[in-house]
């Protein structure tokens, strides 16, 4: 026999790959905590994708590739008009709702956002529901939509507790089309080949690059990355259901898979690496542990890392706003992976490069004593110069006791700490803040800002008899999970 032929011998599907596919199939949600979490995920998800809407350079990116496309069944985008076929559907929900970096995150190795998986989830919930029902058969209802919430949000959030896919310079939305094509081909109905088939081709896709959430290339293609992986995830599903075949061994195949290829440390010198460096860790099995531990963002929109340190400096903003240009220095004390992800200086070019920079983030609220999504475009940031030179009087430095605490399980904090030095010597006392609003070990208090929020944001698109039939529908978990989602996306778009 040849020593210079490949064997070609088909293997079973990566464990990886089973794993998922056998959780989407078997598991059962019992956990009324990760329920009533999952509402609480659906309206803050919905409600950032609302406020969106306000923004041309969001709203610019929506609708048919082909104006005037006629979808029977068509999906609908909350917020418009817009009836689409589910693919492009699902990329204007995902495209809204992280437009403006303002709905739920996960913070492991790896960072994400899992309500990105929404966009596919409704998209699908919706088209199949009103194809259903013009077969005379009953339609999903909400209680599958926040199903499948729950467990996209896991698949996302376990893979992301041990697996850095940043520290290999790949963007987490490829988490979001892993588990939105789990969920989604088992929404359509997938039995396990088929759904194994599909996430095997969201592997096979590879991931984008992070370089356009960093500098010097920071830009609006992250706000809208995560409706492209959440669809394409759309996509594969339905390709999967036609048949399509699988690549059992995406991840393991040497030389080609995706640990080989994408998932060492370095590309030049992976095939000298030990094997185990080149495969993902797993410290626990699937259940409902993300979505119940899920972080949200209520006081600002920002990166998550700095919602703390925006937190501290509105604390501070009292003392220091009429003594702005007696600052000498601003020391912020910070974890590992806020310094790696937003720390910056120089020129900051666009709205997402300003709402990824922890410096910037500091100084606005410092000065005006709030963080809002106007602060981020253009012609606010040129009409205060005080921003930047304050940026410049900032120092970061890494606390290690913060950067420990952000990676131990009982803990997950986001700390940060803000101190202000004035040129006569004197000081503010320093502000530390450990753990944001949003923060599981904060939720009594942040529950009902949510809500809040969730309001406000529903107020920038609806009169307010539809605001509050909509309130009024998701403030009650019985009568949401058991809407059909036809019915409950009727009520959220615009006649």
């Amino acid at each position: 026999m040849s020593s210079n032929a490949d064997i070609n011998i088909r293997p079973d599907y990566d464990h990886v790959i089973q794993d998922i596919a056998d959780y989407v199939l078997t598991f059962n949600v019992s956990s009324t905590e990760a329920l009533d979490t999952a509402r609480h995920c659906l309206i803050d998800t919905l409600g950032c994708g609302l406020l969106a809407l306000r923004f041309p350079e969001c709203t610019k990116h929506l609708g048919p590739i082909v104006q005037g496309t006629l979808v029977p069944h068509g999906a609908r985008v909350p917020g418009t008009s817009l009836v689409l076929d589910p693919v492009k559907a699902a990329w204007d929900i995902g495209c809204i709702i992280r437009w403006l970096d303002y709905n739920d995150t996960w913070l492991a190795a790896e960072w994400g956002h899992p309500s990105d998986n929404l966009g596919g989830i409704l998209a699908v919930a919706d088209h199949l529901s009103q194809v259903r029902l013009s077969k005379g058969e009953q339609p999903l209802l909400m209680r599958d939509v926040l199903e499948a919430m729950i467990m996209a949000h896991e698949i996302q959030g376990v893979i992301a507790l041990e697996n850095s896919f940043n520290r290999v310079g790949l963007c987490h939305v490829l988490l979001v089309r892993v588990a939105s094509t789990a969920v989604v081909t088992k929404l359509m109905g997938g039995n396990r080949e088929q759904i194994m088939a599909a996430i095997s081709q969201a592997w096979v896709d590879g991931s984008a690059l992070r370089t356009y959430r960093h500098a010097p290339n920071a830009g609006s293609r992250k706000s809208w990355a995560a409706g492209d992986a959440t669809s394409r995830a759309v996509r594969l599903a339905d390709m999967s259901m036609r048949g399509e075949m699988g690549i059992p061994s995406v991840l393991t195949a040497p030389q080609w898979g995706f640990y080989d290829v994408s998932f060492s440390k370095t590309n030049k010198d992976q095939a000298l690496k030990p094997e185990t460096e080149r495969q993902f860790s797993f410290s626990q099995g699937y259940d409902s542990y993300v979505m119940e531990n899920i972080l949200f963002k209520i006081s600002f929109p920002a990166e998550f890392h700095a919602q703390t340190a925006a937190e501290a400096s509105v604390i501070l903003h009292p003392q220091i706003k009429n003594r702005l240009a007696e600052i000498d220095r601003i020391v912020i004390r910070t974890h590992e992976s806020a310094i790696r992800i937003i720390s910056k200086t120089g020129p900051l070019a666009n709205a997402a490069d300003r709402d990824h920079c922890l410096q910037y983030m500091v100084a606005v609220p410092l000065i005006f004593g709030d963080l809002i999504a106007e602060h981020y475009e253009d012609d606010f940031h040129l009409a205060h110069p005080i921003i930047d030179e304050l940026r410049d009087k900032m120092e970061i430095v890494e606390d290690k006791r913060f950067t420990a605490e952000y990676l131990e399980a009982d803990k997950r904090s986001i700390a940060n700490a803000i101190q202000v030095f004035f040129t006569d010597g004197s000081s503010t006392d320093e502000v530390v803040v450990e753990y944001p609003v949003g923060h599981r070990r904060r939720r009594a208090e942040g529950i009902p800002l949510l809500q809040e929020k969730f309001k406000t944001n529903l107020a920038t698109r609806f009169p307010s008899q539809q605001c509050a039939t909509i309130f009024t529908l998701c403030n009650d978990q019985a009568m949401l999970e058991a809407t059909p989602v036809n019915r409950f996306m009727d009520v959220l778009v615009i006649a």
